[in-house]
């Protein structure tokens, strides 16, 4: 029987307010998907949390010329069951601000650029964009993928440019702890590949955007065959989280000309996959850890000199 299209997106019911070091994280990867007046509301809060924190809901209004009522929706899409809750992470955001502010370093590239300055550049995006993504990740839905993947009969992993590279990555990590698994980057493969799921088998489905129909087709088969499905994605509420059973949210980075989304949407996401790898092999352990040693073994005469 096929089962209902989810009707809501986001955190799960139930799941724990994000601590205020995810905040800012929150809202660079919720403010694209955000109404004009919700995204000012955010920006707002982003941008000066000390001052946010001491408003009233109705001063903060006033501050974004929203409402309320658009005040509250807001703070309820950021994760939150009311302003008061975050007002506090607010609060406690500012805190942590004044004791240790991130240094002052732009992340947009020039042309003209020194390779130094390039490198540095760099190098501090790929540390926020991972600091952003394991703020926010929801470790509850980690760990119920986890689980469904170290269970499965089988896993799928669908993905297409560079987020077929992390498929191929979770795959191959996969394989090698003794978990048959399989990438597809070929949407119709991938499509016929997964009307063969069934309940016990997962279906994980890779895509910055969270609206790649080569990518969403076959998860919505998977889906409606009775498979777990995981979506790993930037946009926690786009298309892609309607097939999903589980949600693992990756950081969405400011996309400048000489540095595409495709960059740091894959560090995001392999650092997901990484963690999601890291909890099978533990959950499967006795069979993992014999099968790592025995894949050393078969390739290391390939690395002796």
């Amino acid at each position: 029987m096929t089962r209902n299209v989810k009707e809501t997106f986001g955190a799960a019911s139930g799941a724990a307010p994000p601590a205020p070091a995810a905040l800012a994280a929150k809202v660079r990867t919720l403010a694209p998907s955000m109404t004009r007046s919700m995204q000012r509301v955010a920006e707002a809060v982003a941008k000066d949390p000390a001052g946010c924190a001491a408003l009233t809901v109705t001063g903060l209004a006033g501050l974004t010329g929203t409402s309320e009522a658009t005040v509250v929706r807001t703070a309820r899409l950021l994760g939150y069951p009311g302003y008061r809750d975050l007002r506090l992470a607010l609060a406690g955001l500012a805190a942590q601000q004044q004791s240790g502010r991130a240094p002052a370093l732009t992340t947009d590239i020039a042309v003209d650029d020194p390779l130094a300055d390039v490198v540095a550049k760099l190098a501090y995006d790929e540390q926020q964009t991972l600091a952003d993504t394991a703020a926010g990740l929801d470790t509850a839905q980690l760990a119920a993928a986890v689980g469904a993947a170290a269970a499965a009969r089988r896993i799928d992993v669908y993905g297409v440019g560079a987020s077929g590279l992390v498929a191929q990555d979770l795959t191959q990590k996969l394989l090698r702890i003794g978990l048959i698994a399989h990438a597809h980057g070929d949407p119709h493969l991938a499509v016929t590949n997964a009307v063969q799921l069934r309940g016990g088998d997962v279906a994980i489905a890779i895509t910055h955007s969270g609206a790649t129909g080569d990518v969403i087709e076959p998860l919505r088969v998977a889906f409606e065959h009775g498979a777990t499905t995981v979506a790993i994605t930037g946009r926690p509420d786009g298309p892609v989280t309607q097939y999903a059973d589980h949600v693992l949210t990756t950081s969405t980075a400011r996309e400048s000309e000489l540095r595409p989304a495709a960059m740091s949407s894959r560090t995001s996401q392999l650092l997901v996959v990484d963690c999601l790898f890291i909890g099978v092999a533990q959950r499967t352990y006795d069979r993992a850890a014999p099968a790592l040693s025995a894949s050393y073994e078969a390739l290391a005469h390939r690395h002796r000199r």
